[in-house]
């Protein structure tokens, strides 16, 4: 028996595809506007990186038949879900764009500390400390939504957890050794990980 695709999955796999460009044009776009050189560099957060990389890759190897239903459900179910996992995409897209616009030349794939570094507290990151990475677990999920079964989503989350701890770790002890106070400060106010949209 043959599957035939199903346009609700397929919009969302569209969708998550298109966002995919969008997160690969601000990284980038964000390297091009970068400052060269670093006075400080912390090549632990690498090990972060390649593990926040192994859950997408998690997502794929447990993949689905492209373009069918997450889990079984009925079509409107299976239409809401598909919004969501379009909105899922898009927002986080948005939120890392507007992150990589508020670091300007401080912009870095990996921890590190430039010449005359300054503490960033605009725009997401008054929000939370770290808003790349969160927007990161958000097209985790909408990725895991669109092609991967739900045993894989849910490794890739746990994976992608454990890198992204090790790269805040690495990342904000050279921001506190930098920053010393101002630094605690901002840490006090603003959460690591997860948004705080109130005080």
């Amino acid at each position: 028996m043959i599957l035939q695709p199903d346009p609700i999955a397929e919009f969302a796999c569209f969708i998550v595809f298109v966002c995919w460009l969008g997160f690969g044009a601000i990284v980038v776009m964000g390297k091009r506007g970068a400052a060269r050189g670093a006075a400080k560099r912390d090549v632990i957060s690498t090990l972060g990186l390649a593990l926040q990389m192994a859950a997408y890759a998690i997502c794929f190897i447990f993949f689905r038949t492209y373009f069918s239903p997450f889990l079984p459900m009925s079509k409107i179910v299976e239409m809401i879900l598909a919004v969501f996992t379009a909105l899922l995409a898009l927002v986080p897209t948005w939120f890392c764009y507007a992150a990589a616009r508020a670091l300007g030349r401080h912009w870095a794939l990996m921890a590190r500390v430039i010449e005359g570094h300054e503490l960033v507290q605009q725009g997401p990151f008054a929000i939370v400390r770290n808003p790349i990475y969160f927007a990161m677990l958000g097209m985790l999920i909408a990725v895991g939504l669109a092609v991967s079964r739900w045993q894989g989503l849910l490794a890739a989350i746990f994976v992608y957890l454990a890198g992204t701890w090790i790269r805040i770790h690495a990342e904000e002890t050279l921001l506190r050794e930098t920053f010393g106070a101002k630094f605690d400060d901002y840490a006090r106010r603003v959460p690591a990980f997860l948004p705080r949209f109130s005080r």
